[in-house]
């Protein structure tokens, strides 16, 4: 999935990604708004991860989609 179609369809992907990603709160869901590099630093800083795993689990997610 590219940055474009999570960006126009974030009102559906966003209950998804709050089912995947639980401690993400309502104001990180704002400031995401379907960008995927602000999807990464908020599931990093949530869950205290690496980048780089926070993106993988990023892929592993957009591939289920």
């Amino acid at each position: 999935m590219n940055t474009e179609r999570m960006e126009g369809n974030w009102k559906i992907f966003s209950g998804r990604v709050r089912e995947r990603w639980g401690k993400l709160t309502d104001d990180d869901m704002d400031v995401i708004q379907g960008k995927r590099d602000q999807l990464a630093g908020r599931v990093q800083k949530a869950y205290g991860i690496t980048k780089e795993d926070a993106q993988k689990q990023i892929d592993e997610f957009e591939k289920k989609l």
